[in-house]
């Protein structure tokens, strides 16, 4: 790799950049934490707690849950605060911070930018992110971070963007922000973002999607990476408008066997939460 990378650190394929080091084991809680609902919905609040807890009865691992649906002024939450390796997932605030700061600099994004952005989001592509994490650096990076309130994202040093800590009350906030005007992220900016989440390539268009109606506009990004710790990170955040909704889903998880079972967690809590909004 070109920026001095040691043979201690590993890439994992569509992840991120690993370094191989030991981490302390949390202690574990005393209680296990439940899903939290609210709705200006009559019974849709009870409905999702039920479902999305159900979902989860059986899976290994720790998962964290976030919904907002604006339209029936719907939240849901389990471990909003709980930290996770970003892993890919991080790739959206790349992008975001790199239109943030070109826009604090009344400027377009070049053509190389483009470029890189594009392989970042579509394809999940680790060293366009390193490019464009490095080109920014912390400082601005910090500095989004600032701007659009996510207090509890700490970016990875080194250069090891993949092990930046997110939470989902974060991403939520990430989401809400390319979904709704704001004066952190102009309207082209957010139209963009938007564009290239829904130009993910198939491979890649599993998690938060998974089970969403027909005619649901589907934007994504999905994070994978294995380390020593907590076996695999699997995560998707994804934003869904139509069918009289405009909702968006983070899930994070570590603890999985494999890739696949996280995966397949995810894609549980989605299904779930896809079909009581539908219906409601």
């Amino acid at each position: 790799m070109t920026h001095g990378i040691s043979r201690r650190a590993r890439w994992v394929a569509g992840g991120a950049l690993v370094a191989c080091v030991a981490a302390a084991t949390p202690a574990t809680a005393a209680t296990t934490p439940t899903v939290s609902c609210t709705s200006a919905k009559a019974g849709l609040a009870d409905k999702l707690k039920r479902d999305i807890t159900s979902a989860l009865a059986n899976r290994k691992g720790t998962i964290a849950v976030g919904l907002y649906d604006r339209s029936t002024k719907t939240t849901c939450t389990l471990r909003p605060s709980t930290a996770y390796d970003s892993a890919s997932v991080v790739k959206v605030t790349v992008l975001a911070t790199l239109l943030w700061d070109a826009k604090k600099h009344d400027r377009y994004l070049t053509d190389r930018e483009t470029t890189l952005a594009k392989a970042m989001i579509t394809k999940s592509d680790n060293a366009a992110t390193s490019t464009l994490w490095k080109q920014l650096g912390l400082t601005k990076i910090k500095g989004f971070l600032t701007a659009a309130g996510m207090t509890q994202t700490k970016p990875g040093a080194d250069g090891y963007w993949g092990l930046t800590q997110i939470t989902v009350t974060d991403e939520q906030k990430l989401l809400k922000l390319i979904t709704a005007s704001n004066t952190v992220l102009s309207d082209n900016s957010r139209t963009y973002i938007r564009k290239l989440m829904g130009q993910v390539i198939s491979s890649q268009r599993w998690g938060t999607p998974y089970g969403a109606p027909s005619g649901v506009l589907v934007h994504v990004k999905n994070g994978w990476l294995q380390r020593s710790t907590h076996g695999w990170r699997v995560h998707s955040v994804g934003t869904f408008k139509g069918g009289g909704h405009d909702y968006m889903i983070t899930v994070l998880t570590h603890g999985n066997s494999t890739m696949n079972y996280g995966i397949t967690t995810i894609q549980g809590v989605a299904k779930v939460i896809h079909k009581d909004l539908a219906a409601s």
